[in-house]
């Protein structure tokens, strides 16, 4: 009833845990059982190992949390050595968030993981470009579309290009990554914000902004994947301050195949399990029989 499609991958149910809110699944497991899941979303992936930022790391903002992280990760052969082999045990799809400061970065982390046994490759393109100033490569769609074009000639999995929406455009950035051979997109990443502390008179973050995700993002995530699949004709994974199954519908009802959860597993270790049991019931209750029969009726 609640399985889905993506490029041909088959998932027991739409619901996927979000890139770096959820590791690599270990911690989880004391609470329920991750192959309940359709999919994880690993932590964001570097070719080398990365420690993060230092100073303040998360805090909490009225119906969200602003994180600076810095990507920390035991990078990408560290991965596969050490966290895969857990992953690989457990009946769920995995998608493998992959991140870099430069084009090589990326292309030399495709190469390692097309050995392995992931599902999906998540390219996440709101990593700083070193070599442009630290631009993200996800806010102009020419640095864009050159990083999806080289790495898709790379792949050897189907490649989910994660959008940021702090895109100059999300709609041309979305067309654009798909014309360059992007095979689904996700979105959105988190937003670029500020917090204060106005005793100390100074920013709350070493690096002064942060990503905000949560459900103050829902309502804008949400017209972002609604706007986004009118343009493009791939799968699209809908993240954003999803905390309920009704949330989850109205991303699919936007436009939708997938959802991630994200920052709501901090609120309820197990809300993925209330989601999906959410979703069988509202289905149910409406005579749906399958999802797609109301993906992107809005």
């Amino acid at each position: 009833m609640t399985k889905v499609n993506i490029c041909g991958v088959e998932l027991k149910n739409p619901v996927i845990a979000a890139s770096g809110t959820f590791g690599f699944g270990r911690e989880f497991e004391e609470y329920f059982s991750i192959e309940k899941l359709g999919g994880i979303s690993t932590k964001g992936l570097t070719l080398n190992k990365r420690d993060g930022n230092k100073g303040i790391r998360i805090y909490e903002t009225p119906s969200g949390l602003m994180n600076s992280i810095g990507l920390q990760n035991p990078g990408v052969r560290g991965f596969i050595e050490d966290e895969l082999p857990f992953l690989e045990k457990k009946d769920t799809v995995i998608l493998a968030n992959l991140g870099g400061s430069t084009l090589d970065d990326y292309l030399q982390g495709i190469e390692l993981l097309n050995n392995t046994s992931v599902h999906f490759i998540e390219l996440n393109i709101s990593c700083p470009n070193v070599k442009e100033g630290g631009m993200a490569f996800g806010i102009k769609c020419s640095t864009a579309s050159e990083v999806v074009k080289e790495a898709k000639k790379l792949s050897k999995k189907p490649m989910i290009v994660k959008l940021s929406p702090n895109a100059e455009n999300i709609k041309d950035m979305a067309y654009t990554c798909v014309e360059a051979g992007a095979d689904g997109l996700s979105l959105v990443n988190t937003f670029n914000a500020l917090a204060i502390d106005i005793y100390g008179r100074r920013p709350i973050f070493n690096n002064i902004t942060a990503g905000l995700s949560g459900p103050c993002i829902k309502p804008i995530a949400l017209r972002m994947v609604y706007e986004v699949n009118q343009v493009v004709d791939v799968p699209i994974i809908g993240i954003g301050g999803i905390t309920t199954a009704e949330d989850a519908v109205e991303f699919i009802m936007a436009g939708a195949t997938a959802i991630q959860v994200g920052s709501g597993n901090f609120i309820k270790p197990d809300i993925s399990v209330d989601i999906i049991r959410g979703i069988k019931d509202f289905m149910n209750k409406e005579g749906i029989k399958s999802l797609e029969e109301i993906r992107g009726i809005i």
